[in-house]
């Protein structure tokens, strides 16, 4: 049985929360600083009602503290780690080798988990990581089925792969073009987003080739098709981006991904579980072309390039909803699709003519396919109208909330015991409610004396693994009724208290004769509330993953030594040279690369700006993406026309051959370097 895992993003705790509503298995947050959202910081108290909440339904909290660390910054960092795990923390994603130190000798039971941060793309990297503790590994995104697989043959701890959101065109860690063109470190959290900017593209004579376009720009990932083929490659958590997203955006990705994985456990009951507790149940219907997007891509999931680019659209652009056939003064807008329904508030965007960055609008009034709106600069007739933002969908998000719940099966047991053994017990007892009983049909016939007092034992056990039992005085009424009084404890108890849905799996009344004691509905609903409470006083259970696959090696966690275990020789080794692209920056990672055998270590590039330094380095191509890449028999060649996809070029229409190309941007310029050997471009400072 392997157990998968639904990892939802979260820009503050009531997000959070809203995840596991939806349906996530963990979530992950960052604490007051280092995490590599700068701008979604959150107070150790709201982790710790986080954690309060997820803990209810065996959910996970990662805390996200996965920047690089200065030699000034250890004592906070160790700080943090210290509070996170005191407010119930369950692992940290670390990207720093000092966090992995730090983890290592403190005395709690978080985890490590290796950060995409870490740039993690071969299983020489992958065993590195788990030799130093790490129980989990995040991966790099652009990689392969193939390597992934590769990977997991490799090490025996857990893998986490991104599903859904952003892409950083760079490979995960290894971007300095932000601190290179800005001073604000991606590996500090800072990041100004290069790669969403415009640019021109420039030959080695300086010949315009394409004209402001976002040409570093990349598609979002949508891999909710793909998560069979994830969790046969050996994939156990399922990553969803968006830590500054809004709740919106989460809710709806959440609900989304986690039916699909709903569906794909109803497919493999005998193979596959989910990793929390918990029944999701109504609420709104997902639609993931409604949620943010520029676009969706599977990048290079199936080891083959294709048209990952979202040149024409670094933002948001929206499902296409028609096209622009009329503009008045007004200003009003008719689409060409009749079926269009529109509502007041909405957002549309549309593309300039001859290309530039998408422009965006809100209809004043919208009724059916017109739009009523202030005048919108560059919007024409022929323009492809896209909806970013649809106030229908989001009212119904909000107002349509599913609900999650616990699963708990009780079982009572029915005994008849003297009234003297049952004055004497001192356990719980219920008294009746005479103006709350049911109907009149289940007490005794007036006059009738009782024969003896009823006792009831109860026994319930929630779906995490929970037991509760307790015994009552049920009183000494017999019902007159049994079938009308089973039919009220069972209709009593199958509700719903706090986060616990109950159903009634056995009423067992051979301990008194077939008889059953009259309970009034007040003193039925006071079992179920008692089992709620006793419940939540309850000990967390999480469900330990049994995807792991143990063998002869240790999952190594928080491990006493980092060279311990029968895989350290095989796990440890490091090169003797280590360059600016390991992002050392404080003595603590120096330190233990040393000990792990490198004898010349470079610091990171964030203290050095090194002279030549390559800023990015990715398998996306820009040749490819132009059709002028050398290795594909099928390219013909930019030809410099104002005709497809918006493209504004100049030239005389002669085919361009391939050479050195430039990205130019505020009068910085860019080299793009092509690595065929290994399929791979780079960017550096021309």
């Amino acid at each position: 049985m392997t157990d998968l895992e639904l990892l939802a993003p979260a820009r503050n705790a009531d997000i959070g929360i809203a995840a596991i509503d939806c349906g996530a298995d963990a979530v992950y947050i960052a604490g007051p600083a280092f995490g590599a959202r700068q701008d979604a910081g959150n107070s150790m108290e709201d982790i710790r009602r986080l954690c309060e909440y997820a803990h209810k339904f065996g959910v996970r909290i990662f805390l996200t503290l996965n920047t690089i660390l200065y030699d000034s910054e250890i004592p906070d960092a160790k700080r943090i780690l210290h509070e996170a795990a005191e407010a119930g923390v369950d692992a940290v994603i670390a990207q720093d080798l000092a966090v992995f130190e730090i983890l290592r000798s403190a005395q709690n039971d978080m985890e490590a988990h290796a950060s995409t941060q870490c740039a993690i793309r071969t299983p020489e990297q992958a065993r590195f990581y788990e030799s130093l503790g790490a129980s989990r590994i995040v991966l790099e995104r652009q990689l392969s089925l193939d390597q992934i697989r590769a990977i997991r043959e490799a090490v025996s701890c857990e893998i986490e792969f991104f599903v859904h959101g952003a892409l950083c065109v760079c490979y995960s860690g290894q971007c300095y073009m932000s601190e290179a063109v800005a001073g604000r470190s991606a590996n500090r959290g800072a990041c100004v987003q290069a790669c969403r900017s415009l640019y021109n593209l420039e030959d080695s004579s300086g010949k315009v080739l394409v004209k402001d376009k976002a040409l570093l720009s990349l598609k979002d990932f949508n891999l909710i098709e793909r998560l069979s083929d994830l969790a046969e490659a050996g994939v156990c958590s399922f990553k969803i981006e968006g830590r500054l997203k809004n709740i919106s955006y989460v809710r709806n990705t959440v609900r989304a991904y986690s039916l699909a994985l709903d569906e794909l456990i109803a497919r493999h009951p005998d193979k596959y579980r989910r990793a929390s507790f918990g029944k999701v149940e109504g609420g709104f219907t997902p639609d993931l072309r409604k949620t943010f997007n520029r676009g969706y891509t599977e990048l290079f999931l199936d080891g083959k390039r294709g048209k990952w680019s979202s040149m024409d659209a670094p933002k948001s652009a929206g499902e296409l909803i028609g096209t622009v056939t009329h503009i008045s003064a007004g200003v009003t807008v008719r689409l060409d699709n009749p079926a269009t329904m529109l509502r007041n508030g909405d957002g549309f965007t549309f593309t300039p003519k001859g290309g530039g960055e998408i422009r965006g609008f809100r209809g004043d009034v919208c009724e059916g396919n017109r739009i009523i709106c202030k005048e919108v600069p560059g919007l024409y007739v022929g323009a492809r109208l896209r909806r970013n933002l649809s106030v229908a969908f989001e009212k119904e998000i909000e107002a349509n909330l599913p609900v999650r719940r616990v699963l708990v099966s009780v079982t009572l047991r029915i005994s008849s015991v003297t009234a003297a053994a049952s004055a004497s017990s001192g356990s719980l007892r219920f008294a009746p409610y005479p103006g709350k009983c049911s109907p009149e049909d289940t007490l005794p016939p007036a006059g009738t004396e009782a024969a003896a007092s009823y006792r009831l034992k109860v026994k319930a056990e929630s779906e995490d693994g929970k037991i509760v039992e307790f015994e009552m005085d049920a009183g000494d009424q017999e019902a007159n009724n049994v079938e009308r009084m089973e039919a009220m404890f069972k209709t009593q108890i199958e509700k719903i208290s706090g986060i616990y849905s109950f159903t009634l799996s056995d009423l067992d009344s051979s301990g008194s004769g077939g008889k059953l004691p009259f309970m009034p509905t007040s003193a039925i609903n006071g079992i179920r509330r008692e089992i709620a409470q006793r419940l939540d006083q309850s000990s967390r259970t999480n469900r330990p993953f049994a995807s792991l696959r143990v063998t002869d090696s240790v999952i190594l966690r928080a491990c006493p030594e980092p060279a311990e275990g029968p895989k350290a020789e095989e796990s440890t080794p490091v090169p003797e040279t280590i360059d600016y692209k390991s992002n050392i920056s404080n003595s603590v990672a120096s330190e233990t690369l040393r000990r792990l055998g490198a004898k010349d270590i470079e610091e990171a590039f964030e203290l050095t700006h090194r002279d030549g330094a390559e800023l990015m380095r990715t398998k996306y191509c820009v040749r490819h993406e132009l059709g002028l890449c050398p290795k594909d028999s099928s390219a013909s060649g930019l030809r410099m026309t104002n005709g497809t996809s918006g493209n504004k070029m100049t030239g005389d229409g002669n085919r361009v051959t391939p050479g050195p190309l430039f990205l130019i941007n505020n009068g910085k310029r860019y080299r793009l370097g092509f690595d065929c050997v290994r399929c791979e471009m780079t960017v550096s400072l021309a």
